[in-house]
């Protein structure tokens, strides 16, 4: 029987620059995915944003800290109770 090894995802310059961003949100504080997509020189590009960040599942990218201009949570690939939960702990709600 053939061993199957976990290969890691490929992941675009694009999703590289707004994980980036992302890993340098501080505990209790959130950005918006259209001010991610500010910083990383793509104003015009937060639903892209927000498509990169439901394909993270690295502990250690918390895309739990963006959420929507409008103040809304926005989606979670974790789910959005998830979510809300998180940022309640660390007391970004």
């Amino acid at each position: 029987m053939q061993k199957k090894f976990w290969k890691k995802p490929t992941i675009s310059s694009f999703q590289e620059k707004v994980y980036s961003v992302v890993k340098k949100i501080p505990k209790g504080e959130v950005l918006t995915y259209k001010a991610v997509a500010q910083k990383i020189g793509s104003p015009n590009a937060a639903r892209a944003v927000g498509s990169a960040l439901n394909k993270n599942y690295d502990p250690a990218i918390p895309c739990h800290r963006v959420i929507r201009s409008d103040g809304k949570l926005g989606k979670y690939n974790r789910g959005v109770a998830q979510k809300r939960a998180l940022l309640k702990r660390e007391k970004a709600l």
